[in-house]
C-alpha cells in the first residue's frame, strides 16, 4: 500500500535510493505515491565524504527522515545519518508488516478487490489501529470484537478476521462466549456458583461421571464473570485460536453439565444477549 499525499517533517520513511549525484542521493519513498526526496551529501553520512558511492549504492533500500517539505516547489529534503540503527531496523520491520498486510487485503477480498473497497477497507484499519498491520494482528487475537467500533460490514470483518487468522502469527488469542444458566429450587444459586467453579477448571465442582474435561492448561488464561441473570461470559487467552475455542466450548461443557445434572439448562452463544451497560 503506498499512501497519497505527503509525509510529515521528522518522520521516517523507507526509500530506495534512484540516482547518486556528487552532491547527494535522490530518494523514491516507497511507502508514498510518486514521492521523491534528495538527501544531500552533508545528510548521507556523519564525517567528511569524499565519494557518496562510498556510502550508499544505486538501488539500495535505506530508511531516512523527513527534514523538509516543500510541496509548492514538489521538494522533499531526507537525512539518512540522523537515523540510528535501532530506528533503522524498527522501520524496516514495520514496512515489512505493511508489505504483509497489502497481501492479506487480497487473500481477503480476491486479486480482483477495487480501488475505491480497499481504500475503504485500508482506511477503517488505520483510522482505528494506526497501520494494516496492527489491524489484522488485532483480529487474529481479538476476533470480530477487534473491529466492533469500524464502519466495515459484517462480510468485510468476517473476511478480515478469517486471513488474520489464518496468516497472522501473534503470541496469544482472546475469545469470548456466554453461557446461560437456569437451576430449578431452593438450591440453586448454589448450584450456579457450582457451575461457575467447573466452569473455571474446579474438577471437584463437577458431578460424578461427567464426560467433561475439567483440566485447564497452564499456557491457557480462563475468566469467567456474572453479566446479569441468567448470562455468564466466559474469556479465554491462549497461543492460538483453535486452542482458545476448544477451552471455551470446555469451560462451557462444564457449566452445563453441573446444571443439567441438577435438572437445569445450560445455552452456550457466541454472542450477547443484550448490549452490556
Amino acid at each position: 500500500m503506498k499512501y497519497s499525499g505527503w509525509p510529515e517533517s521528522g518522520e521516517l520513511a523507507v526509500g530506495k535510493i534512484d540516482e547518486i549525484e556528487d552532491f547527494g542521493v535522490f530518494v523514491d519513498l516507497e511507502e508514498y505515491e510518486d514521492k521523491r526526496g534528495l538527501c544531500h551529501i552533508s545528510e548521507v553520512a556523519s564525517g567528511w565524504i569524499k565519494n557518496v558511492r562510498d556510502h550508499v549504492n544505486e538501488g539500495q533500500t535505506v530508511v531516512v527522515k523527513v527534514l523538509e517539505i516543500d510541496e509548492d516547489a514538489q521538494q522533499i529534503n531526507l537525512s539518512i545519518k540522523d537515523v540510528n540503527d535501532h530506528q533503522r531496523k524498527e522501520k524496516i520491520q514495520e514496512w515489512k508488516n505493511e508489505q504483509k498486510a497489502d497481501n492479506w487485503m487480497e487473500l481477503a477480498f480476491g486479486e480482483d478487490l477495487a480501488d475505491e473497497q480497499y481504500a475503504a477497507v485500508a482506511n477503517e484499519l488505520l483510522a482505528d489501529f494506526g497501520s494494516l498491520y496492527d489491524g489484522f494482528e488485532a483480529a487474529a487475537i481479538h476476533g470480530t470484537e477487534a473491529l466492533d467500533e469500524t464502519d466495515l460490514s459484517e462480510d468485510e470483518i468476517d473476511a478480515v478476521v478469517e486471513t488474520a487468522r489464518e496468516n497472522v502469527s501473534v503470541p496469544y488469542v482472546d475469545v469470548t462466549g456466554y453461557v446461560d444458566l437456569t437451576c430449578p429450587g431452593s438450591d440453586g444459586v448454589e448450584l450456579i456458583k457450582q457451575a461457575l467453579q467447573a466452569a473455571e477448571g474446579d474438577a471437584d465442582a463437577l458431578p460424578d461421571g461427567a464426560d467433561a474435561d475439567a483440566d485447564v492448561p497452564e499456557e491457557v488464561e480462563l475468566e469467567v464473570t456474572y453479566v446479569g441473570a441468567p448470562e455468564y461470559r466466559i474469556k479465554v487467552r491462549a497461543p492460538d485460536y483453535k486452542r482458545a475455542e476448544s477451552e471455551l466450548e470446555a469451560s462451557a461443557d462444564r457449566a452445563r453439565a453441573v446444571v443439567v445434572e441438577h435438572g437445569g439448562t445450560g445455552e452456550f452463544h457466541r454472542e450477547r444477549n443484550e448490549d452490556e451497560e
